[in-house]
């Protein structure tokens, strides 16, 4: 018995691992802005952008098969896409990880628990009031603010001239 015992052990510990490795690219990361603020000024070779939305935002998701198109086609490139959610803690599992999975978003997503708008709104952008969408695209080099909504074309042309590509 204690051989079957170990067997069902190790079993589960396996499906554990593989439940996880699978659902990995659908993780949400929870974290207040002091967590968020490193990812919010890399300086290194990579081009950053990162999207502040919410699933009960129209335009937030209007926009956002454009962020995974324009992911999609300079994977191969220094570009990473940042998705972070300003939805109400208490939905994450209820509204947010079900939106995540329904729409096969693959990009890293954090969801900004920190009630404090007040303080960190400003150290983000000094012209942001605090709508959304919001999307700030930088690199060594460069910072920029946006303050609408997104089509691919609009992204595509961003992220191709700070790619400096042809």
């Amino acid at each position: 018995m204690p051989g079957k015992t170990l067997l069902l052990f190790l079993l589960l510990l396996i499906w554990q691992s593989t439940y996880a490795q699978i659902n990995e690219g659908n993780a949400v990361h929870v974290v207040n802005y002091y967590q968020l603020e490193p990812y919010l000024q890399k300086s290194n070779d990579t081009i950053y952008l990162v999207n502040f939305w919410a699933t009960w935002c129209a335009p937030c998701i209007k926009e956002l098969p454009a962020i995974k198109s324009v992911e999609q086609k300079y994977a191969d490139k220094k570009f990473k896409v940042l998705l972070v959610s300003l939805d109400f803690p208490k939905e994450l599992t209820s509204r947010l990880e079900p939106f995540i999975k329904s729409e096969n978003i693959t990009s890293d997503v954090f969801l900004l628990d920190d009630p404090n708008q007040n303080s960190w709104i400003n150290k983000v952008d000094a012209n942001w009031s605090g709508e959304i969408p919001f999307t700030l695209i930088y690199g060594k080099k460069f910072r920029e603010s946006y303050f609408q909504t997104f089509t691919f074309d609009e992204l595509d042309s961003i992220i191709n001239l700070k790619l400096n590509l042809p």
